[in-house]
């Protein structure tokens, strides 16, 4: 569709570095020829809205028999949202899903109070040479639905509302902006976004979210005349009208935020909880591997293995 013309012209100015409230410059971890940046949780600022986990997978190049292998793992209390730039991999959890997520489209997993999935290069993949890049993130669950049953989502590329004009082109993955709705079902307020931008090409923040950031993956953004380059999370205040220019080469960003939760957040290794008993409890029952009678279970399809509690 074309981009909403409530928006277009007349976007709000760049506003100027105050309005930054973190800036945040993940490091850069190598788990066996495959980068990780983490950017939430840092230091500074543990969430953005709901958002309380972002990493960016890559880019990685694997020649042939190499790519991904993350064993089954457990969660809690958190969804976890996968969207892809480049490559593939195959997601199985314990639910029964099972989806291989392509360029463009949305894995959403609602851990709940329990659910273990593992995240795999396909077979047939990996008999050439391939490459994987995109971005990882978690977003807590509101009290009230940390102890529902675990559920998962997959949103194919063509179902996801595609905004165009003016030299960019966003893709709204989860949640409310710019007078579109994603089709996913999220349990808080938020907007998540994918947005492609030419040289000089302008996009406005949504003003509607109490908590924003962006994240710069490719190219760089230039605010109040200050340049931004990839590998940058800028988070800005709330209530400040702000529009994001592309520098010199283009821009990709992740735009993200939400409302802010009325209390904590923990996290602990895979866990997201409102109260350190919550996890507690999570990790008893994981390290007793009572797949039987426990609140977990393996996924169908591969269970002969696991990722055993951290000590």
């Amino acid at each position: 569709m074309s981009w909403n013309p409530a928006i277009e012209p007349g976007c709000p100015d760049a506003g100027d570095l105050d309005s930054i409230s973190t800036l945040i410059v993940p490091r850069a971890r190598d788990l066996g020829g495959f980068e990780v940046r983490r950017a939430l949780p840092a230091p500074a600022r543990q969430m953005v809205g709901p958002f309380i986990f972002f990493d960016q997978m890559g880019p990685a190049e694997f020649i042939t028999e190499g790519g991904i292998d993350v064993r089954p793992h457990p969660h809690i209390g958190l969804s976890t949202v996968t969207y892809l730039y480049r490559g593939e991999f195959e997601h199985r959890d314990s639910t029964g899903a099972h989806q291989t997520i392509f360029p463009g489209e949305v894995n959403l997993m609602t851990a709940g109070r329990g659910v273990t999935h593992s995240e795999r290069t396909r077979a047939e993949t990996r008999k050439s040479r391939h490459s994987l890049f995109g971005i990882q993130t978690w977003i807590a669950l509101p009290e009230e639905v940390e102890d529902q049953a675990p559920t998962f989502e997959h949103s194919g590329s063509d179902a996801l509302p595609f905004l165009q004009g003016e030299g960019k082109d966003v893709r709204l993955i989860l949640g409310t902006a710019w007078g579109e709705r994603a089709p996913a079902r999220v349990h808080s307020e938020m907007f998540y976004a994918d947005a492609r931008l030419d040289p000089g090409a302008r996009i406005p923040l949504p003003d509607d979210h109490e908590d924003r950031a962006i994240y710069v993956t490719e190219g760089s953004v230039v605010i109040s005349g200050d340049t931004f380059e990839a590998g940058r999370m800028m988070v800005f205040r709330p209530g400040d009208a702000m529009t994001i220019t592309a520098g010199e080469q283009g821009a990709r960003l992740m735009m993200l935020g939400g409302e802010t939760f009325n209390g904590p957040r923990y996290i602990w290794w895979n866990f997201v909880a409102s109260s350190r008993e919550r996890i507690e409890a999570a990790k008893s029952e994981w390290a007793a591997a009572d797949w039987a009678n426990g609140r977990f279970n393996l996924p169908p399809g591969d269970d002969s293995e696991f990722i055993r509690l951290p000590e």
